[in-house]
């Protein structure tokens, strides 16, 4: 680990969309805090999550790896034993990695089990939580029904609720995810009727404060241990809408911008799109009064995380920990919002998979770039590249699959790619079963550049393209069009190029593998093609000289 290795906190909202900041150009939502760490580093603008779903976009950042490299391509698909995460790479170069709040990760318990991982046991406990140390593991998401709970592990968050005095059943859905309707009952927050009344909790007893606290005390008690890298994620402002005073209110129908759709986005919609089109979220976020009532709530649930980013901020600032510590902002995908007549994410627009990424490195090396916004593709898998490279270690790239970011930072002139993937797995989805799809078929592929996006679609469908020049809301799809022949050609070129890349040599890196061929076979006597000795260093048949010993006869 370098002498000069800082703090690293790696703040990850949930469903957070690029634009819905006002240092992004939101017109309406003020996120000073947020513009904050933006005037103190680099935004960058064109930064993609490398799945539009948390599960496998998380698993992706985690492990710096794209999907089909790792394989965990759904929500609660597990996350095979074996693959190296972040929290491994900076470990082995000698920075503590921590979390507080949510990955969505799911064990590979069948593997662990094989190999007999105690799940207790120090590195049972680091491959079942993504390779994370557990200040605080909740995954913030304790929906309830006929089948029992959605995650199956005790809630941290509930029982902090109980000790509050919150004594139902469920006081995260029941408090922080419902209101209080007209007759006195639950108002759950799932009913997006809901989403303008405030939630039935005390402002500071909710999700974001929660966490906010848990990171602050996790800070207080590493105050002269450093450096660590700590990975605060909250679940917010992921669904369910509903947020709790003063915040319900403070944004209204005037401060939501206008919705991004067109009528012939339906036209002759592609066959995955036109599923997705035909599902209940879209016809649901296809309403006006729909986006009239979740929308201003999504918008106060974002500001209740900028002020609660204040927190952290001036806390860091009154401690001294500022100069020392690097803070990344980023969320694990977007949110659609009724844009393209769709709700949630799971597809490509930028609306759900382009994601919002701040760096500020307060290291001298970093003064060149503050203040500043970079159009270059980045990929979220890059983060990890760069974590190990702010701790001074070696980054392994036969096994992460992203670039560090730090020579961006820097203002450093540096080769960088020509395009961004994401890719997507909808074979869980009423969709695969609309279209008739076997799992395998259900894959989607995104190639972006700077002005063209192509959507490839498994199971035999034409392309769908874009250009981002002409067309930068996506309203057109070019996919057919005999005119774009060569482009599609040469976006299809890009994702082969991709799909060839060395992915799962991950055991041994190329260095290893060079000095191997300066090593030769002769080295561990290994003769192949000799007919006799000449020419042969006697070094080589040292170990074959010599009298031989007659085998005596029975």
């Amino acid at each position: 680990m370098g002498k000069t290795a800082p703090n690293i906190l790696f703040i990850m909202y949930d469903q957070l969309r690029f634009d819905y900041l006002s240092c992004a150009g939101h017109k309406t939502l003020e996120t000073p805090n947020f513009d904050r760490v933006a005037a103190r580093g680099v935004r960058f603008d064109r930064a993609y999550c490398q799945s539009p779903v948390c599960g496998s976009s998380r698993m992706s950042t985690y492990t710096g790896r794209y999907v089909s490299s790792h394989g965990a391509a759904y929500n609660n698909f597990p996350l095979k034993v074996g693959e190296i995460t972040m929290g491994d790479h900076l470990r082995k170069a000698g920075m503590d990695c921590w979390l507080i709040g949510k990955t969505h990760m799911k064990a590979d318990s069948e593997g662990m089990a094989r190999l007999g991982l105690a799940p207790d046991s120090v590195i049972g406990a680091r491959v079942g939580e993504c390779g994370f140390d557990i200040w605080l593991r909740d995954d913030g998401l304790w929906a309830e029904g006929p089948k029992g709970f959605y995650d199956q592990r005790r809630s941290p968050y509930n029982a902090y609720l109980r000790e509050k005095g919150y004594t139902d059943h469920n006081p995260w859905h029941d408090h922080a995810n419902a209101g209080i309707d007209g007759d006195g009952d639950i108002a759950s927050g799932f009913l997006m009727k809901h989403a303008g009344k405030p939630a039935n909790i005390r402002e500071g007893d909710s999700e974001t404060p929660w966490l906010t606290d848990r990171a602050i005390d996790f800070m207080e008690a590493k105050r002269g241990r450093d450096p660590w890298c700590a990975h605060l994620s909250y679940i917010k402002p992921h669904w369910p809408y509903i947020v709790p005073a003063p915040y319900h209110d403070m944004y209204g129908i005037e401060d939501i911008q206008p919705v991004v759709r067109s009528d012939k986005e339906r036209t002759d919609a592609h066959p995955v799109f036109d599923a997705y089109l035909h599902g209940k979220l879209s016809a649901a976020f296809s309403r006006n009064d729909v986006r009239d009532v979740v929308i201003p709530a999504y918008m106060g649930l974002i500001k209740q995380c900028d002020d609660h980013l204040g927190r952290i901020l001036d806390y860091l600032d009154e401690t001294g920990q500022a100069e020392k510590t690097v803070i990344v902002l980023t969320s694990d995908h977007g949110d659609y919002m009724g844009d393209h007549w769709m709700g949630e994410k799971d597809f490509f627009h930028d609306p759900s998979v382009r994601v919002p990424l701040i760096i500020a490195d307060p290291r001298s090396e970093a003064d060149a770039t503050r203040g500043t916004v970079s159009s270059k593709l980045i990929e979220q898998i890059d983060l990890a590249a760069t974590f190990v490279d702010m701790a001074g270690g070696k980054v392994a790239d036969h096994i992460l699959e992203g670039r560090s970011l730090v020579p961006l930072l820097r203002g450093e002139e540096s080769e960088w790619r020509d395009f961004a993937i994401s890719e997507y797995d909808y074979s869980t989805s009423p969709m695969a079963d609309r279209l008739g799809l076997a799992p395998r078929d259900c894959r989607l592929f995104m190639v972006v550049t700077e002005r063209w996006k192509l959507i490839h679609a498994e199971g035999g469908f034409s392309p769908m393209l874009f250009d981002l020049e002409v067309d930068p809301q996506e309203f057109t799809d070019l996919g057919t069009s005999a005119d774009h022949a060569e482009i599609i050609a040469q976006m299809y070129d890009h994702l082969h190029h991709w799909a060839k890349r060395q992915s799962q040599r991950t055991t041994i890196s190329d260095e290893e593998i060079r000095a191997r061929r300066q090593g030769g076979p002769e080295q561990v006597g290994i003769l192949m093609g000799y007919y006799g000795d000449e020419g042969l260093p006697e070094e080589f048949t040292a170990a074959y000289q010599g009298k031989a010993t007659p085998v005596e006869e029975n």
